[in-house]
């Protein structure tokens, strides 16, 4: 048995979420910050049997894809202290980031 941790932008978490449970594999939602943007995302927690993490892992790619975003970044005003100006920058958010890990023992009660 393996447990797939999945970490993908709450965007996608839906959607994703919605053609796992289609595919009868059980998913736990956590709420989750991340650091680089401080934006919310989703880790999502797959217990599934070795013979599906491909398979589960080909859903996450193709429901995770990633895509370019405009973010304000504060600016610091030439010369002054404190004062800052956002500005525009392009990003690149979606994808996921997945850990697959062995379960030596799985407890369904």
């Amino acid at each position: 048995m393996k447990l797939i941790i999945a970490i993908v932008q709450d965007d996608d978490a839906g959607d994703l979420i919605d053609v796992l449970t289609e595919d009868d594999f059980r998913v736990t939602k956590l709420a989750t910050t991340g650091g680089f943007l401080k934006a919310g995302n989703t880790t999502l927690m797959i217990g599934v049997e070795e013979k599906d993490v491909d398979k589960v892992t080909g859903v996450i790619e193709e429901e995770c894809k990633t895509r370019e975003q405009v973010i304000t970044s504060p600016s610091p005003v030439g010369g002054a202290t404190g004062l800052y100006v956002p500005y525009p920058v392009d990003v690149e958010v979606g994808g996921a980031t997945i850990f697959v890990v062995d379960v030596d023992k799985f407890i369904k009660i």
